[in-house]
This record gives C-alpha cells, sequence and structure tokens, in this order.
C-alpha cells in the first residue's frame, strides 16, 4: 500500500478510513468527529502506522497540547498523589503535563510561570506555596495563558478548585467529641495557606457550635516536612494531656507516632489519631490510622474540566468548584481513656 510514498499522511489515512481529509484532521485533532468517524479514523492510522507531526499540530490549531503543573513541594506525598491524578486526567485529553516544583519559594513559582509562558503552554494548573505574594499575584495576573488555582486564595479572576478543608475538620473534630473527647489537638505546618487557615477554622467552630471552650493546642511546625515529635511529646507529657490528636500530612503523623510510642502510649486505647490525607503510611500502619482525605480523581476531574473549558472558550466567567472531604474510619479511633 502506497509502495511508492515516503512518508504516511493525513491523506492516506483519510482515503483508508473513507472519510474526508477534513473529518480525518479533526478526528485525530479530537475536535468534534462522530464517534464512527473517530473509531474509522483511528483505525485506518493504526493500519498504516500513522503517527500525527506534533509540531504540525501546534502550528495549525495553535495549542502545544501541553499544561504546567505548578505545586508547592512534591517531597509532599500527598502533592504526588494529585500530580499522578492529573497527569492521568491530562493523558485521557492527549495533553502532556509538565511539573514545577515550586518548593514554597516565591522567587522559584514566579520563574516557573515566567518558563511556562516562555515554553507556549496552553494552560496552567498551580498550588503556590505564597497565595498571598505580591509578586506571585502579579506573575499569574500578566499569563498569556489560563490558569486554575488549586486549592488557594490568589487575588484575580482566576478559576480555582477549593476543598472543603473547615468542613472536613469540623466533622472529625465533631465526631471524636461526639466519642467524648474534649482534649483534641491540631499539629500543621506554620504557612499561611487557604489550607491550614480553613483546618484552624473547622477546629475552632466545632468546638464553639458544641459550646464548648477551644483548647491551647495547636502545633504548628515550621515546613510540611519537619519533625513534630518534640512539640508532642511536649504535648504529652502535660498533667491534661491530649486524648486525640489530628495530625496533618505523612512526616507530621510519622513523627507524632514515634512520640506517642516514646511515651509508652497505644493508639488508640490511650490517645486517638487521625491523618490529614491518605497514604499507603496511613492505610498499612498497625494500628490502621483514620484519615480525612479527598478524592484525588474527583479533584483531578474538577481541575481537568476548567481548565480546559477555559481554554476552548476564554470568555466563560470566573467559576469556583468545591471538593469535599472523606472521613475513612481505621483502627486509630476509640472513646478516650479514663485517667486521673
Amino acid at each position: 500500500m502506497n509502495a511508492g510514498k515516503q512518508k504516511i499522511d493525513l491523506r492516506d489515512v483519510a482515503r483508508l478510513a473513507g472519510v474526508s481529509l477534513g473529518s480525518a484532521s479533526r478526528a485525530m485533532n479530537g475536535a468534534g468527529a462522530s464517534a464512527a468517524t473517530q473509531e474509522k479514523v483511528n483505525q485506518a492510522a493504526a493500519a498504516l502506522g500513522y503517527r500525527p507531526n506534533h509540531a504540525a499540530r501546534v502550528l495549525r490549531s495553535r495549542l502545544s497540547r501541553t499544561v504546567g503543573c505548578l505545586l508547592p513541594d512534591i517531597s509532599n506525598p500527598l502533592y504526588a498523589q494529585v500530580f499522578r491524578a492529573l497527569e492521568d486526567e491530562f493523558l485521557r485529553h492527549d495533553y502532556l503535563l509538565l511539573l514545577a516544583n515550586g518548593a514554597n519559594d516565591v522567587d522559584r513559582e514566579t520563574k516557573a510561570l515566567g518558563t511556562f509562558t516562555q515554553r507556549g503552554m496552553d494552560g496552567v494548573i498551580l498550588a503556590p506555596g505564597n497565595e498571598r505574594n505580591a509578586a506571585l499575584v502579579e506573575a499569574l495576573r500578566v499569563l498569556p495563558m489560563p490558569a486554575v488555582v488549586f486549592d488557594r486564595e490568589v487575588s484575580g479572576a482566576h478559576d480555582a478548585v477549593l476543598i472543603d478543608h473547615a468542613g472536613g475538620v469540623r466533622r472529625v473534630v465533631e465526631h471524636l467529641l461526639g466519642l467524648g473527647h474534649r482534649d483534641i489537638a491540631l499539629v500543621l505546618w506554620q504557612g499561611d495557606t487557604r489550607p491550614v487557615r480553613r483546618r484552624v477554622q473547622g477546629f475552632r467552630t466545632a468546638f464553639q457550635a458544641a459550646g464548648l471552650p477551644v483548647p491551647d493546642l495547636l502545633v504548628q511546625a515550621r515546613s510540611v516536612t519537619a519533625s513534630v515529635k518534640a512539640e508532642v511529646t511536649e504535648l504529652l507529657a502535660r498533667p491534661d494531656r491530649p486524648t486525640a490528636l489530628i495530625v496533618q500530612g505523612t512526616h507530621m503523623l510519622n513523627s507524632a507516632l514515634r512520640a506517642i510510642a516514646a511515651r509508652r502510649l497505644q493508639v488508640p486505647r490511650d490517645i486517638s489519631v487521625v491523618a490529614i490525607g491518605d497514604t499507603p503510611f496511613a492505610a498499612e500502619h498497625d494500628p490502621a490510622v483514620s484519615v480525612l482525605d479527598i478524592d484525588q480523581a474527583e479533584t483531578a476531574r474538577c481541575l481537568v474540566d476548567l481548565l480546559l473549558t477555559r481554554i476552548a472558550d476564554n470568555g466563560l466567567p470566573q467559576r469556583r468548584a468545591r471538593v469535599g472531604l472523606r472521613y475513612v474510619e481505621r483502627d486509630s479511633v476509640a472513646a478516650p481513656p479514663r485517667y486521673s
């Protein structure tokens, strides 16, 4: 077939599929061909070994089929999970996702946005660690491509996907209060980000709604990956030690559990533990740790849908999507111990 041709092109695919060149082009570019036409073109392309010329497609469509993703700290397993879910979802739409690690450093974050611009990417998804920094806000404002903000409160008319941290933490505290806990500690990092602010808000609101004083049991580490062993050890040495901990992330959870073990306390007999964010460490720990978690796949679908529809129509009004948190009960939560 086509023995005299040096290279298979789209005309050959259209001819074998029995469709027009325009229909074949729309099918190859995912631009609205019918399901029947799409199937014919896919089969013809496979039979001929045809591979579309990406550079030519970019010139014709003015799309690079690439998206930039700026996350605050990829050493955090929870952000690694978010990236993987996003990558899987974008691949379904024939997009390549390129990751930049902001490392919670505003200079790195603004440079990453500049690089995305230089590379001509079609859009950006970002969760900056410095959402209130003026330089970051300005760098985002002048982006020439659409951007969707993930779980941050950044000034400007950007689409966003927001996680209901306040509601999630409030429900966990209410659950613990219902079991009889009163001395509940919240262990977070000290960054001024939306997740931290909303978690503290939900913690306080739960006690206030129950007509109880908010305990002075807030621990805030210097970074997401910092150890809180010393701080939790100090809490556990108090006469009125907490009977429950709500702990952010894998690194803090690990160090908090080590502090509990060092005091020769047992989970959940002596102290209950809930982690914010699910990881294999939490699920496989003995006892398995109850968690407050997001549906990664649902979150990725929301982010991708907002960005791709914005790329297709930049005249849409500003949009906000909200994703709830789910509480997964395992073996680390029980009624508080009775101790004098």
